[in-house]
């Protein structure tokens, strides 16, 4: 049982096989996607209460070949104190093919003040996640922060963590002193196969800003590319030192409406980018999150194809991207958190996205409909 009143103290991982499940609320978004070596997938998405707030937590879901449709939700990651939220989750298979989730973890006295200034990556791993009963590790701290997308293995072999410290006043926080050097994308990087987690440097941008809920690409040249989200869409920076030192830090041609977006390179070795399409016409910085859109790049993101529809409706967002062992890709996303609470999984192939068709609807894996 987790000690209260402090939000670096581990929350608990409750399994509705032994224990009862937290109730929902009616709020819940954010998801994280991935598939086993055997092809069992997992969700991984936050809710609680009415909002972004103190009673928030993750939960974890499943389908393995023998479902037809998802199950309910198995694990909950929980904070025994009500004023502790657990929140943006992320799911990984590490190269050893290894489950990891990650969750943010702050302390959050109520509804709209949702982080304290330093936060913090927390992670369990689940070495067996194609067993019947998959065990997860006791939650560890990482480091401080918010990771809420992947992590990315370099061709060295590192594993480089996106953590973002965020600006004053996001998330109605106030940052903590010792932190206020590293404000911004941060990289934090493991040689260790993620037993140390150390800092290496950071990337800022000034203008625009917002929860960075940056993510990082190894380019063919052996830079790193950082893409993080702005006001204005999409920022960027390049690195030639594996993350120290950073330069080009600006705009990117990529737009967004102020929203996460998805990048990831596939075993093709193209990219592919999940983002929303923006109306021209629109301006401001909270633009419409609509049109969710599959784009693929063969030049190492120099240029993008036209790009295929994955879901037309408006408030649809925070697109999650993984690649299945056969080649499917798999694509998480939300749709009216407050309202109906979807929780949304494309499937498509790299040859449907290059005749830009996709012959499938999306498939529920979860909603506030559902409970």
């Amino acid at each position: 049982m987790s000690d209260l009143n402090d939000p670096l103290t581990s929350p608990d991982i409750i399994y509705s096989g032994t224990g009862q499940l937290p109730a929902t609320g009616t709020f819940q978004g954010i998801p994280g996607v991935e598939c086993t070596r055997y092809g069992c997938l997992y969700a991984c998405w936050y809710g609680g209460g009415a909002g972004e707030g103190p009673d928030n937590f993750v939960l974890i879901a499943r389908k393995t070949f023998r479902d037809k449709h998802w199950q309910a939700p198995e694990w909950a990651i929980n904070h025994a104190d009500t004023n502790i939220r657990c929140f943006d989750p992320c799911l990984w298979i590490d190269p050893e093919q290894r489950l990891w989730c990650f969750w943010a973890q702050s302390f959050s006295p109520e509804e709209g003040t949702i982080v304290d200034g330093v936060n913090g990556v927390w992670a369990t791993v689940c070495d067996n996640p194609d067993d019947a009963i998959p065990v997860w590790t006791e939650p560890r701290r990482l480091c401080d922060g918010i990771m809420l997308n992947k992590p990315t293995v370099t061709s060295r072999g590192e594993w480089l963590f996106p953590v973002s410290i965020w600006a004053d006043g996001l998330g109605n926080g106030k940052i903590a002193e010792h932190l206020r050097e590293f404000t911004g994308a941060n990289i934090y990087y493991s040689i260790d196969h993620g037993r140390t987690v150390l800092y290496r440097g950071v990337c800022t941008l000034p203008g625009g800003e917002i929860f960075d809920e940056h993510q990082f690409v190894e380019l063919r040249d052996g830079r790193i590319w950082c893409l993080m989200r702005k006001t204005y869409g999409i920022g960027e920076g390049f690195s030639e030192d594996d993350g120290r030192s950073w330069y080009n830090c600006a705009p990117s041609v990529l737009k967004g409406p102020n929203s996460r977006f998805a990048i990831r390179r596939l075993r093709s070795g193209n990219l592919l980018l999940i983002n929303h399409q923006c109306r021209p016409e629109e301006s401001g910085e909270w633009r419409v999150r609509e049109k969710l859109t599959a784009y693929l790049s063969y030049d190492d993101g120099a240029s993008w194809s036209h790009g295929t529809l994955l879901d037309i409706r408006e408030e649809v967002s925070y697109p999650d991207v993984t690649e299945a062992p056969d080649g499917t890709i798999l694509c998480i996303y939300d749709r009216r958190r407050y309202h109906e609470g979807e929780i949304l999984l494309q499937r498509f192939t790299e040859a449907e996205l290059s005749k830009e068709a996709i012959s499938t609807p999306p498939e529920i894996v979860n909603s506030l409909q559902l409970k």
